[in-house]
């Protein structure tokens, strides 16, 4: 599905000490009326599942909609260029999870953000569903773009404000949590696609819209219940500076529009941008940080180990982003979707994985746990999510450049059991390691630094489902595969000096 999977408990460091006694009075009020979890969670996770319905429920068909001809209800791009621009539009997804967690950091506090993030959603798929054309493409992905940024930076945060520091319950509510998240994933192809197929595409918009009402009608009402440490503002921006920061954003919204309206940015290059502006802000993130005196030698040493994992992770998600660019496109011309006599909506692929994720994620979880000490270090984690993303796509081979209904739906599942492996090792991993890693003075800058490297992978994604437009399939999956597995394979021989520079973390 694409999905980062969401941070562990305690990730983001520990809360503040308690004052006056607030956190122990936190630990013993009782509230467990939600599964066993406080009461307020119910409304975090309602908004979160809607969210999650209705992204991937309108991801599952704009690729559809943006190179489907106009009599069958798209708009007729070429291929390429669509999932170019729906490459860009997944790498800004994740670069806005920076600018919604600065948002939260400095101006309006975690719940707050939230919130007002979940309108804008609401009002981009609305745009979708109502504004013709490429209008409605363009005001929509960039609503929801924003949106969807504001919105992942901190509801996890949000969650975290539930419990105190050492409440043993924190763990189970992070995966019922999370449980919300895959929920969402999984119905929201089913849903779009269906809608999609019987009654068109923006129809399907519209579906993504009423979804993501239903979350923040919920939100709306339950927001209240919420403890103060929700809304604070941890890192106030003084306001001698808001000054400078309001001309930023407008001189940014100018540069964008202007670099638009004089042809600079189209439709066909707004991803290579979107990569150059990503590899832009990844390289000042590390300039900066390792360039500062304020960090120590070891926080230092740890930085530069983080150097071979944001590649690998970079490496990971260029290719399992394409879930939504090749694979939609390969599904929709290629695999056999009858199931008894119904033709199975192209969209419903994208509910696969979210099964796994589910079945899947308690017995990795299960195995860490009984492993203890004895469990892969990092690097070989990441080595090894790496190296099996590319031997997924080796397994596209056997069916490659086959005509319509060439490849069996089962093929596709175990393609995306292998998906979800992989991604089991390195997205849950990728995450728990930067908090470890990161200077105490950085510790958000390291965790957009991981979102970067996902923004960057999405992007790159986007980019290279070009290629498969104009290149075979074979030497596509094979080319791809193989780069993946031998950078899985190098930093396999390289976990030792990682681990070094590591200095004490696994």
């Amino acid at each position: 599905m694409g999905k980062v999977t969401e941070p562990a408990p305690g990730e983001y460091g520990p809360p503040e000490p308690a004052v006056n006694g607030v956190e122990a009075e936190r630990d013993t009020r009782g509230d467990h009326g939600f599964f066993g979890q406080p009461r307020a969670l119910v409304h975090i996770f309602g908004v979160e599942m809607w969210e999650r319905f209705s992204f991937y429920g309108m991801q599952g068909i704009l690729l559809l909609y943006l190179y489907y001809s106009v009599a069958d209800g798209g708009l007729g791009m070429d291929q390429a260029d669509a999932a170019g621009i729906v490459g860009a539009y997944g790498g800004a997804v994740y670069l806005s999870t920076i600018l919604g967690a600065w948002i939260a950091d400095r101006l309006l506090g975690s719940e707050r953000v939230l919130f007002f993030s979940a309108i804008v959603i609401m009002c981009g798929h609305i745009a979708l569903a109502v504004l013709p054309g490429f209008l409605g493409v363009g005001v929509g992905l960039v609503l929801v773009a924003l949106g969807s940024g504001g919105l992942k930076a901190n509801a996890t945060s949000v969650v975290g404000t539930l419990y105190s520091e050492h409440d043993p319950r924190r763990d189970a509510g992070f995966s019922i949590f999370y449980l919300g998240i895959n929920l969402g994933a999984f119905f929201g192809p089913l849903l779009t696609g269906i809608v999609q197929q019987n009654w068109g595409f923006h129809w399907g918009f519209a579906l993504a819209a009423f979804g993501m009402a239903i979350g923040l009608i919920q939100y709306s009402f339950g927001r209240r219940s919420l403890p103060p440490e929700a809304s604070v503002v941890p890192n106030p921006l003084p306001a001698s500076r808001r000054a400078l920061v309001i001309g930023v954003a407008v001189a940014s919204v100018l540069l964008i529009a202007v670099l638009v309206l004089t042809g600079l940015i189209t439709a066909t290059n707004l991803v290579t941008w979107v990569i150059a502006g990503t590899v832009v802000a990844a390289v000042a993130y590390f300039i900066v940080i390792l360039s500062s005196r304020r960090i120590t030698s070891t926080e230092r040493s740890r930085v530069f180990a983080f150097i071979p994992l944001f590649i690998a992770s970079v490496a990971f998600w260029s290719l399992y982003q394409q879930q939504f660019t090749v694979l939609t496109i390969y599904s929709d011309e290629q695999l056999n979707r009858d199931i008894f006599g119904w033709e199975m909506p192209v969209p419903w692929v994208q509910s696969i994985n979210p099964i796994f994720i589910i079945i899947l994620s308690g017995v990795f979880a299960a195995i860490w746990t009984k492993l203890g000490d004895r469990q892969p270090s990092t690097p070989i984690k990441f080595a090894l999510g790496t190296a099996i993303m590319g031997v997924a796509f080796l397994l596209f081979l056997p069916y490659a450049d086959g005509g319509p209904n060439s490849t069996p739906l089962l093929w596709i599942v175990l393609i995306l059991f292998v998906f979800t492996v992989a991604e089991l090792l390195l997205s849950p991993v990728g995450l728990s390691v930067t908090t470890k890693l990161a200077p105490k003075v950085f510790h958000t800058q390291m965790v957009a630094l991981f979102f970067l490297s996902v923004a960057l992978g999405t992007s790159i994604a986007g980019q290279l489902a070009e290629f498969y437009t104009v290149v075979n399939e074979a030497t596509y999956f094979g080319v791809l595969g193989a780069i993946a597995i031998v950078l899985g394979a190098a930093l396999w021989l390289a976990r030792k000096p990682v681990l070094r520079l590591m200095a004490g973390v696994r």
